[in-house]
């Protein structure tokens, strides 16, 4: 039998609107939405659905209102899975569905974890850039050798690595990088987020993390930091708190997956980022994508035929 993995997307993948028509659609979905606003105690689902995008895009809200409209879609699917993992703030969507932590508790967590990142550095004191072309070790490279901070931080596929640190840094390391034949484009992030200069959020959110009661997950989570699954709930909540400053092994994780025997990978949450990674770590892994109550039948067929190979 082919295992199924459930993925979940991180900051950037959201959008106005998002979970709307699985609210209306889904009486799980409307419990979830239900349930985020009033473990935060504001209306998080009519930012999710009305905005205003600006809001939106304010990392103390785009991270739980991401979360939120992935367990949405989660449990209005109601389909099988074997395994999971998300992509950095996924990770926490990850292991509402594995049963780890309440989704209560996960959407406060990630109010703060998003409040601190963005606190942990000034405003425009840090940056992040996107560089395509190039592989790791280039990367790691010309970071190493530029004046002050720029380190990788996300290793999202073959050719697809991001880089954070302080702005200049990155500004230079991107420059060098164009030299070495490689594209470097600055992200609108408002925090260099899974660098070192996050240890200070790392360190706030570890007090947070340590309060809360974590379960054992009933399926393994493949962890960012690791790239490597967990089945105890110390483990998993010690990945979340090393997660905040150091890079998130998407690339690793994705191939420990399929060299587990996943076959079938599905996207749940807003966007496609994930999917279109998916393609350029292995073009030969099944994927599918749900974002709203049209993607559920193709996505249940997909499971099914996964799961009776």
């Amino acid at each position: 039998m082919g295992k199924v993995a459930f993925v979940f997307p991180g900051q950037g993948s959201q959008k106005v609107g998002m979970g709307q028509e699985a609210y209306e659609a889904s009486e799980a979905a409307r419990a979830v939405f239900d349930e985020a606003d009033e473990a935060l105690g504001e209306a998080l689902s009519r930012l999710c659905f009305e905005g205003p995008e600006e809001e939106l895009k304010l990392t103390a809200n785009t991270q739980p209102a991401i979360l939120a409209t992935s367990i949405a879609l989660l449990r209005a699917l109601d389909a099988p899975f074997d395994v999971v993992a998300g992509h950095s703030l996924g990770e926490y969507s990850a292991h509402v569905a594995a049963g780890t932590l309440e989704l209560g508790e996960a959407l406060r967590l990630v109010r703060k974890r998003g409040q601190y990142m963005q606190e942990a550095v000034p405003y425009g004191r840090g940056a992040m850039a996107a560089v395509l072309k190039a592989d790791r070790t280039l990367v790691e490279r010309i970071c190493a050798e530029v004046p002050g901070l720029v380190e990788a931080v996300n290793y999202n596929s073959p050719e697809q690595t991001v880089i954070a640190g302080e702005a200049e840094a990155v500004r230079e390391a991107g420059a060098k990088l164009k030299e070495a034949g490689a594209r470097a484009s600055t992200l609108p992030v408002s925090a260099p987020f899974h660098s070192s200069l996050m240890e200070p959020a790392e360190a706030r959110l570890r007090e947070d993390i340590e309060r809360v009661a974590f379960s054992t997950p009933r399926v393994p989570v493949y962890v960012n930091v690791d790239a490597t699954p967990v089945m105890d709930a110390e483990a998993a909540k010690q990945a979340l708190i090393r997660q905040v400053s150091r890079p998130v092994r998407w690339e690793d994780s994705v191939r420990r997956m399929i060299d587990d025997g996943v076959s079938l990978f599905v996207e749940v949450g807003p966007g496609r980022v994930l999917s279109g990674l998916l393609v350029r770590i292995d073009k030969r892994a099944g994927r599918v994508n749900v974002q709203g109550p049209l993607d559920f039948d193709a996505a249940r067929d997909a499971i099914a035929e996964a799961r009776s190979r």
